[in-house]
């Protein structure tokens, strides 16, 4: 604490601050602060494809009807700011987002139908361990079409996830062992 109070003596030496507190909100995000929560997270595997894509125009025109795009986006939103248990889900979607089919439309409102029914979930911070720690996993040809694998990461420190990602190898392996290779 003492660090930070030099800190902000520091920056109003050289700026014109006005300190109004803790933070309660940020991009839109709600802070809250005491109360433990304890959370275990289970995501369904998805295994979408091309192959679902619509072929004929009255497939395409349905879909058009659809705000596809504009869904996932904010479902990307969503997960880069506070929900890390949605980004393999929603790294799925996304990548169908030029020719959407119905399986695709329909995996988007299972991913919305669990964020509802999972509302009350934070992330949550510690007082302290402020040890950074990093967990890493893959998944062998997780995309059907293009057989490319998947890596995910999340990092954490104080008890609270800070960095993740989930995202499509750049090359394709041929094996798990080249896969633990590359990463």
């Amino acid at each position: 604490m003492k660090q930070i109070v030099n800190l902000k003596a520091q920056l109003a030496r050289e700026f014109l601050i006005k300190d109004l507190g803790l933070a309660k909100k940020i991009l839109g995000m709600r802070i809250s602060r005491g109360g433990k929560n304890t959370v275990e997270f289970s995501m369904k595997d998805f295994k979408l494809s091309k192959v679902h894509e619509p072929k004929t125009e009255d497939g395409k025109v349905l879909m058009s009807k659809v705000t596809y795009a504009s869904v996932v986006g904010n479902l990307m939103y969503v997960m880069i700011c506070t929900r890390p248990d949605i980004a393999h889900a929603v790294g799925v979607v996304s990548r169908y987002m030029s020719n959407p089919a119905q399986e695709h439309w329909r995996v988007v409102k299972w991913i919305m139908r669990y964020l509802k029914g999972s509302s009350d979930l934070v992330l949550c911070y510690g007082r302290t361990n402020i040890r950074l720690h990093g967990y890493v996993d893959s998944y062998f040809v997780g995309n059907v079409d293009s057989r490319k694998s998947t890596t995910g990461y999340v990092f954490t420190s104080k008890s609270g996830a800070i960095s993740w990602v989930s995202r499509l190898q750049k090359i394709v392996a041929l094996s798990t062992t080249e896969l633990n290779m590359l990463q």
